[in-house]
């Protein structure tokens, strides 16, 4: 299965070892910007994604609508399997929707629930 869909990143789906356990691999990675929203940070209670991410606090963006705001990313390049994978990864104070990046691009985020 091909590695067609974008799913931008913010956060801890950046680091390899997450990559590694979620994915089973490194994703490819491009830089991009995703304009209209801040980022916040939120406690995570999954002791899973605590122990495998390093960090009880996690980045969660929130949409302002405003251009002034963006939030500075990786576009990560996933499959549909991929997604799902990241969907079990992400805890429940986070939805995935679908953007437009700066880049033009449509790409999948989590933002906050």
């Amino acid at each position: 299965m091909a590695a067609d869909q974008l799913l931008f990143s913010y956060g801890t789906l950046q680091n390899p070892d997450v990559q590694l356990d979620t994915f089973g691999r490194r994703l490819a990675a491009e830089d991009d910007v995703l304009p209209g929203y801040t980022v916040d940070y939120a406690e995570i209670e999954d002791t899973r994604v605590v122990d495998l991410s390093g960090m009880s606090v996690h980045p969660i963006v929130r949409a302002t609508g405003s251009p002034l705001d963006k939030v500075v990313g990786k576009a990560l390049w996933v499959t549909d399997d991929e997604l799902d994978a990241a969907d079990e990864y992400e805890v429940a104070l986070y939805r995935r929707v679908s953007v437009v990046l700066a880049s033009g691009r449509s790409a999948w985020v989590y933002v906050s629930a």
